[in-house]
């Protein structure tokens, strides 16, 4: 490696070739790749560690889970899954102010146990609230930016694809991530389902449905089996029958047996079409984390972690000084960033400084994923508000100013998430989980 360079100029080159290739809309995964290119000719690295290093980032058992989940997420959704999921919600919550914007949250959180994708979950609930809310009287704005909002739930309530990113990152044990991974989800729903209770009766909304008994009964079993699948996935996690990676694929044959067989909504032709976008989703997925752990490499080869890590310490080593401005940090890149590219580039970076300053691993995974959670409905990238926007049919600007109560909500539960540390530990630990 040359000398020539210190860390702060090659920062400086890496993170601003980075920000031009944004600025010219260059896709983030290849905007990674080359400005990792460019910055490893510039120090002398040889370029023949680039294939290897794209190749072997995807070399884990762990991240095998990850097609899988998507998979089934689709199944669940083209099988019948998500509508059965928000009929039965509806029978219980539809009677309250902003009844169906609860609805769409508590779908969302019940989704999330499926999938583990936020645009996955707001493609599938949007599709069916979204219209339904206009129906009853909703803004168009304000439907979009409560499914939108609500899927941000799909990458905190377990399975999480950012939690099994964060586990293979670390070596934390996915299934103890996926326990902690529970709390902060139903905060994040709580929260969010607040932001619509006050919008509702600020603006009016109130649902007149009051399902009977009866009702909620037939609901309840007609979405039975959408319930059981969580249930069946994380049990056999926690009870030790199978691996996270091996929970996908029982969540893939279920999935199945559940659309084709039993709800019979998925025939061939769809069958088709869900693994055609599954592998194409897994291939966006892949490609994004294969660029971002080159990114990675190329930070820590000229030790920008360290340089970051002595400037952090530097302005405070009060532990929740350092999570303030870790948080602020992460709400910004969110914005601008998928969530799993972040992850690889900014894990390496931020892990030592944390676990210096006392902060425990698994709840750090929480602090950093429901952060980044957040950056899917903030604009101008926000993957989940470009994902309800095609749903509804609005432009960008429209859903932005709709979503800001949801973002102050989701930023509420940031705090409570990062200064309350038994919200992401107490679960693994009377489960008695590797910590």
């Amino acid at each position: 490696m040359s000398a020539a360079l210190s860390p702060e100029l090659v920062a400086l080159i890496l993170f601003g070739s980075l920000l031009v290739m944004f600025l010219m809309k260059v896709p983030i995964a290849f905007s990674l790749i080359l400005s990792s290119v460019l910055v490893l000719q510039l120090t002398g690295i040889g370029l023949e560690m680039v294939p290897k290093r794209l190749f072997t980032s995807c070399d884990s058992f762990s991240f095998m889970a990850v097609p899988f989940f998507i998979l089934a997420g689709s199944l669940m959704s083209q099988g019948g899954i998500s509508e059965r999921l928000c009929t039965f919600i509806n029978s219980i919550f539809g009677r309250f102010p902003g009844g169906l914007g609860i609805v769409a949250i508590v779908a969302c959180a019940f989704f999330a146990a499926i999938s583990g994708s936020g645009a996955a979950t707001t493609a599938a609930i949007g599709a069916m609230m979204i219209p339904e809310m206009v129906r009853h009287g909703y803004d168009k704005d304000f439907s979009a930016a409560t499914s939108a909002s609500g899927g941000c739930i799909g990458t905190i309530i377990p399975p999480s694809i950012p939690f099994v990113t964060y586990g293979v990152l670390t070596g934390c044990s996915v299934s103890t991530l996926f326990m902690a991974g529970f709390l902060p989800g139903i905060l994040m729903a709580v929260c969010l389902c607040g932001a619509v209770v006050y919008v509702s009766k600020k603006k009016g909304y109130r649902d007149t449905y009051k399902a009977s008994g009866r009702e909620i009964w037939t609901s309840f079993k007609r979405a039975l089996l959408a319930i059981l699948m969580p249930v069946i996935v994380l049990g056999g996690i926690y009870a030790g029958f199978f691996t996270p990676t091996e929970a996908a694929v029982v969540a893939v044959v279920y999935g199945f047996i559940v659309g084709v067989f039993i709800y019979r909504n998925i025939d061939g032709k769809l069958l088709v079409k869900i693994l055609r976008d599954g592998a194409v989703s897994t291939a966006q997925i892949m490609i994004l984390i294969c660029a971002a752990t080159l990114f990675g490499y190329v930070l820590t080869a000229n030790r920008i972690p360290d340089m970051v890590a002595t400037a952090i310490l530097s302005l405070s080593s009060n532990k929740y000084v350092i999570l303030l401005l870790i948080n602020i940090l992460l709400l910004i890149v969110g914005a601008f960033m998928d969530t799993t590219a972040a992850l690889i580039i900014l894990v390496p970076i931020l892990y030592p400084i944390v676990t210096s300053v006392g902060v425990n691993p698994i709840h750090f995974a929480m602090i950093i994923c429901v952060n980044l959670a957040v950056g899917q409905v903030t604009p101008p990238f926000g993957c989940n508000l470009f994902v309800a926007c095609g749903t509804a049919g609005i432009g960008l600007e429209a859903i932005s100013k709709k979503v800001v109560p949801f973002i102050i909500a989701l930023i509420v539960c940031v705090l409570l998430v990062t200064y309350i540390e038994p919200i992401s530990l107490i679960l693994p630990q009377l489960l008695g989980a590797q910590m």
